[in-house]
């Protein structure tokens, strides 16, 4: 194989290289200049962006022996990594060094974490997603037990280790009932073998089922949600605002190669069960989150809605579908990234702020902060004119396109539960009194980018159109 054959995962070689070169120099500086860790991780996530866009691909591009695809779509999903995770630096910074935390270890294992996400993507064989998915997988569970003197984030990571652990194993039971009916672990070569139709129908059925069962519990749709609210309620809330974000792209992205392009031709065996994931994820999250008083774990059941919206552009199956789905779960890592992002600006050192009470009367003691809180929270809710209800109406309309007009209704209803305890956030910081009235001192950089990601939400919003046809096209060109 010539060295030709390794430029379409050049991305990933360097954020591999550079994580090695981390790890080596955090080892040998003294805890006074841990900040390198920090400015090389921000570094690897230009390099990575730069050679992401120095190769974009206009079609799909087979590379090593057919492991690995590079196209639109995979070079979308990782720009949006990168961002993401580099918003996810910058505001966990000050939280982290308030804890102590703020050591190589946290940023190896978020630059290991994406580029997990980035072979997920990229995947185009059952062995590399699944390569892609363990990296990504064992990553997390490290950075949730990183605080090791707490033994609330120490239950939380064996959670989710066994839940996990449990999960994978569905997964690669299922991917075996695949390979044993197409006689192939390649995506191209299942979507081949199945559109010519097979007589083992059973076990191919038997096989789909913990497929998206697998899948499921990697987006924490119910009955498969269990691990959601106690590992974000028990992780440090830096590595829940990361955990909340990037690998949602990525699990896209995982359900994308696996449903739409491997077992694209068995729609409606997949869909059926798609359908009762997502009405039982809508009702379960829009419900229980209303009961919740900490705030994390009110974000962790409003995902777990979230994820089952995202479900409805999934299961309808079309370029539109698909489409309307990545700009949902775009959005919605935009919209996690400054619900999370402003639990870290209200916390300091020995306080954490994912009390609902918290935010009592924060208009009074920063009305800017305020303000972008409202936009996220009205986003999240589908309010007009932000870009939640612009995500949500998109792929309703994906559903009613395939006469599921019942479904969309269904999702309207639960939606409108859901405004409920978006609103009473609203409510505590514009009409209660503070229990906390000392001053918020974010930094300069977290300033500026909680202000981005707020008035984003709104300005996405105004003007949708460009983000959906990158979304529309990145599926079109690459399926």
């Amino acid at each position: 194989m010539s060295l030709s054959a390794f430029l379409p995962a050049l991305p990933e070689i360097f954020v591999l290289a550079m994580v090695s070169l981390i790890l080596v120099i955090d080892a040998a500086v003294d805890d006074s200049k841990r900040y390198l860790a920090y400015v090389l991780s921000l570094a690897t996530l230009a390099g990575a962006a730069f050679l992401t866009v120095r190769d974009l691909s206009t079609m799909p591009v087979l590379a090593l022996n057919g492991l690995f695809i590079d196209d639109p779509l995979s070079d979308v999903l990782k720009l949006f990594l990168y961002l993401t995770t580099a918003v996810v630096l910058v505001y966990s910074r000050a939280y982290l060094r308030e804890r102590g935390l703020y050591k190589g270890e946290f940023f190896v294992l978020a630059l290991f974490a994406l580029l997990g996400m980035m072979v997920m993507i990229s995947a185009s064989h059952f062995l590399t997603l699944y390569l892609g998915l363990e990296l990504l997988s064992l990553s997390l569970y490290a950075m949730v037990a990183l605080q090791r003197d707490s033994s609330v984030a120490t239950e939380a990571a064996m959670k989710y280790f066994v839940l996990g652990a449990l999960a994978s194993g569905m997964l690669l039971y299922g991917m075996s009932m695949v390979y044993g009916v197409t006689g192939s672990l390649a995506l191209g070569d299942i979507a081949i073998a199945l559109q010519d139709g097979t007589d083992l129908r059973i076990p191919l059925v038997f096989g789909i089922v913990f497929l998206v069962a697998g899948l499921a519990f990697k987006l924490g749709a119910v009955p498969f949600h269990m691990w959601v609210p106690d590992v974000y309620h028990g992780a440090p809330t830096a590595m829940t605002l990361f955990i909340g974000s990037a690998p949602k792209i990525a699990a896209f992205a995982f359900v994308i190669r696996i449903l739409g392009q491997g077992l694209e031709s068995q729609v409606g065996e997949w869909r059926d069960m798609l359908i009762i994931l997502a009405v039982l994820s809508m009702a379960l999250g829009n419900f229980a989150a209303i009961a919740q008083s900490n705030l994390k774990r009110m974000f962790a059941y409003s995902t777990i809605s979230h994820m089952g919206f995202m479900l409805l552009g999934i299961l309808a199956g079309t370029q539109n579908g698909y489409g309307s789905a990545m700009f949902y779960v775009l959005i919605y890592t935009l919209m996690s990234l400054g619900g999370f992002g402003m639990i870290l600006l209200l916390s300091r050192a020995g306080f954490e702020a994912d009390q609902l009470d918290d935010f009592k009367g924060l208009n009074r003691r920063s009305p800017w902060l305020a303000f972008l809180m409202l936009l996220l929270m009205f986003s999240m809710a589908g309010v007009p004119p932000t870009v939640g209800f612009y995500a949500k109406l998109s792929v309703l309309q994906a559903v009613v396109e395939l006469g599921y007009v019942w479904l969309a209704v269904a999702a309207v209803l639960f939606s409108l539960v859901g405004a409920f305890y978006y609103l009473r956030i609203v409510k505590l910081m514009y009409f209660d009194a503070p229990h906390d009235t000392s001053p918020i001192t974010p930094s300069v950089d977290t300033r500026i980018i909680m202000s981005a990601n707020g008035l984003a939400v709104l300005a996405i919003g105004i003007l949708p159109q460009p983000l959906m046809a990158l979304c529309i096209h990145a599926i079109g060109a690459s399926f």
